[in-house]
């Protein structure tokens, strides 16, 4: 096992603070910081916690900065081991804070849902989207987050972020979450990839609710796995883990397993119709099905549900036609 990381100067201006997420085998969310004119722009800020906020300001402090001088953070996604603590950064320096619209528009939701009094169940979504690998559990020691601050800029792909003297593209990279961004830093050779690309496990890529229409968030994902194998960067900095090099390798690597994943599905298909949650209970995850939590079973359930949703897309499985609950059939 790696030791715990600490507060690390990477040189080239730019730095990394481990952020603790409270109860989740992650474990923490490496907060990157970069120097700037303005002052340092984070990438991505932690979990909304009280020991998370203690860290990423005693992180700082420990380099040389200070929270008080950030002057933007940018948001790899929405999730709350990224955007939690964006809104308190805000408050204590006055940054701005930035994501791609499409993740913006769930936050929005997120807001609008918590003042029409169904925030209990925004909290519950968003906990269970903020993990990452096959099947893993991410507890936050039973708390329910409230929803990350709304940003107050919009990102697009191949926009360059406000770090003036420097350029960092947005690099959109859907899968993980609709508006998931990577940051290539062209002047230093490096890319962040928040949680698009780790080192040692895949991201979480589900399908909430099961029966979305019109979404294929696997076959989003793998498309962004595709396009970002064309980068070149040095080093690759990840949200969770550790810094890795050859992102092409490392990018293959993760979309063969998912090509794997889909002919494990496909094999658990036949003419009898199977609902989402025996394709789920059948498939192999890291833990058995049995000794899974209710909230495991359900990412579990949305992880499968992608997979059956991007089999559909290629062909190979359809709905099969009768009452609920969904089944599927092979084509």
């Amino acid at each position: 096992m790696r030791p715990s990381p600490i507060p690390e100067n990477l040189g080239d201006g730019v730095w990394s603070v481990p952020v603790p997420i409270p109860g989740s085998p992650l474990g923490y969310t490496l907060v990157y910081a970069l120097e700037s004119a303005k002052g340092p722009v984070l990438v991505d800020a932690g979990w909304e916690h009280p020991d998370a906020w203690a860290a990423l300001r005693g992180g700082l402090s420990t380099l040389g900065l200070d929270v008080t001088e950030v002057s933007g953070v940018v948001v790899t996604h929405y999730h709350p081991d990224h955007a939690g603590l964006a809104g308190r950064v805000r408050e204590a320096s006055g940054a701005w804070i930035a994501m791609h619209h499409a993740d913006a528009d769930i936050i929005r939701l997120f807001h609008d849902m918590v003042r029409d009094g169904t925030g209990h169940a925004v909290r519950l979504a968003s906990a269970r989207r903020a993990g990452a690998g096959d099947g893993d559990q991410v507890t936050h020691a039973g708390e329910q987050p409230d929803p990350p601050a709304v940003p107050d800029r919009e990102l697009a792909d191949g926009d360059l972020v406000d770090l003036p003297g420097r350029k960092l593209r947005v690099v959109w990279t859907p899968g993980h979450s609709p508006g998931h961004i990577c940051l290539h830093l062209e002047d230093g050779d490096r890319i962040f990839t928040g949680d698009h690309v780790l080192p040692r496990i895949t991201p979480h890529i589900g399908l909430y609710p099961y029966d979305l229409p019109d979404v294929d968030p696997l076959g989003d994902f793998l498309d962004s796995l595709e396009r970002i194998e064309d980068i070149e960067a040095g080093e690759v900095l990840p949200a969770h883990q550790y810094r890795f090099n050859d992102l092409s390798g490392r990018a293959r690597e993760i979309g063969a397993h998912h090509e794997e994943r889909l002919v494990e599905v496909t094999g658990l298909l036949g003419d009898r119709p199977s609902t989402l949650w025996e394709l789920a209970a059948a498939m192999k995850w890291r833990s058995p099905w049995e000794a899974m939590s209710s909230i495991s079973r359900q990412m579990a359930a949305g992880e499968a549900a992608a997979h059956l949703r991007t089999l559909e897309r290629r062909g190979v499985a359809r709905r099969y036609d009768g009452d609920d609950p969904i089944r599927f059939v092979l084509r």
